[in-house]
């Protein structure tokens, strides 16, 4: 009886390893496809785009139109492609530069370390953001938090001043008690 809980117990864990694979492979391949879309302008082309991704997520050295990008840090996430991306997007101005214009950004030259190169050397986003003279927030806020945050806002209505209270009358003072004759 133990050995066949046993057995069931093991099977049971491995189709649950197998289907949490499969399920962060999905959201990964969801992911890494939104942002294809995302950087297909930025890349100049949905092929250039999908291996800029490729390139940057696996941390291989790849060609976008033979410009040669030699990718000094290790394998990123989906979020830090972005932030990675979104920086070079705010730093260059545009959203078609030539693959040179997006190679100095992103890998830098021997003068000017690139977006790529300071997070090699250990800078978090925020600092390198910072260097760039820009606010990382402001960088990666959604669109829709922007349309949100430039809205017209409806001015705030005062409230009526509420009138004020009549002044208690004074009382009357007591009449004197007549004196009582005769006690």
């Amino acid at each position: 009886m133990s050995k066949k809980r046993l057995v069931v117990t093991l099977v049971a864990s491995a189709l649950l390893a197998v289907g949490w694979v499969a399920g962060t492979e999905m959201a990964s391949a969801q992911s890494r496809d939104e942002l294809v879309q995302k950087y297909t302008p930025l890349a100049g082309s949905q092929s250039n785009a999908t291996t800029l991704v490729n390139g940057l997520r696996n941390g291989s050295d790849f060609t976008l139109n033979g410009v040669s990008f030699d990718t000094p840090t290790k394998k990123m996430g989906n979020g830090e492609v972005n932030i990675a991306l979104s920086l070079a997007e705010k730093q260059l101005g545009t959203t078609t530069p030539t693959s040179q214009q997006l190679q100095t950004a992103l890998i830098g030259t021997t003068d000017k370390p690139g977006i790529l190169a300071l997070r090699a050397d250990g800078k978090g986003w925020g600092q390198i953001a910072q260097s760039m003279g820009l606010r990382l927030g402001d960088v990666m806020r959604s669109p829709k938090a922007d349309q949100h945050a430039r809205a017209e806002k409806p001015e705030k209505v005062e409230r009526p001043q509420k009138p004020e209270r009549p002044e208690r009358p004074e009382r009357p003072e007591k009449p004197e008690r007549p004196e009582r004759p005769g006690r």
